[in-house]
């Protein structure tokens, strides 16, 4: 029993750093194909001011990246404080949560970012199915498949009423209605449309098969609770 123990460990070390290391290339690739519009907000952010850092779709990607230390600071203390406790997938857990702020938040806030007619130009409501995706192009049809990607990822991982694919696709779609919605009654001059909503659950579905390995794993073990102490045999 031990000696299997034994063996399946490195195999499992491995892989974590295969994952990790995926993880920081594809991070890294990402800052490469974007780094000439985040060098260009990049003084502003540095010098504190808000035009051009916090009002701009480069500035919130490159506040985003910035914060990315302090984020995997967050999941480490979550998670060494549930192990200490005996919470079982404390790891899992801790970055299921970080990565659902992390990964949304800012995605909402360029979404809620004003037009140039902010309180000015009409309201405008777009009801007709697929009308819309010509327009958006694939540049926006891409970011709004992103909106809702963390939350449609990692939410099945922390929450095991949400580990199915029809309750993501629900999940995503009332967000987003809400998204559209505060759109609308806030005046900034931004299109609500039907499109975006049937785009972003589409984005949070779509992310949510991408981790079905591990949140069918917390469907059928679900626990926040310390583990209980074995009682000792004979």
């Amino acid at each position: 029993m031990n000696h299997n123990t034994s063996l399946s460990a490195p195999p499992r070390r491995t892989r974590r750093i295969v994952l990790l290391s995926l993880a920081i290339l594809g991070m890294a690739s990402g800052t490469f194909v974007v780094r000439r519009p985040l060098m260009m907000s990049a003084p502003m952010c540095m010098a504190g001011r808000w035009h051009g850092c916090f009002d701009t779709f480069n500035g919130v990607v490159l506040m985003t990246l910035i914060a990315l230390p302090l984020a995997a600071l967050v999941v480490w203390a979550l998670a060494c404080r549930r192990r200490a406790v005996g919470v079982t997938s404390a790891w899992r857990m801790s970055l299921a949560e970080v990565g659902m702020v992390h990964g949304t938040v800012p995605f909402l806030w360029m979404t809620m970012m004003p037009g140039a007619g902010v309180g000015t130009a009409p309201r405008r409501v777009s009801l007709v199915p697929l009308r819309d995706l010509v327009t958006m192009g694939p540049g926006g049809i891409v970011g709004n498949l992103l909106i809702f990607a963390a939350l449609g990822f990692f939410a099945p991982m922390r929450f095991a009423a949400l580990a199915s694919v029809p309750r993501i696709l629900a999940l995503g779609a009332g967000c987003s209605v809400l998204v559209e919605t505060a759109q609308y009654v806030l005046w900034l001059d931004r299109v609500s449309s039907v499109d975006d909503v049937l785009v972003n659950a589409a984005g949070a579905v779509l992310a949510a098969l991408a981790s079905r390995r591990w949140w069918r794993t917390t469907a059928e073990a679900p626990s926040d609770q310390p583990c209980p102490a074995r009682a000792p045999a004979g």
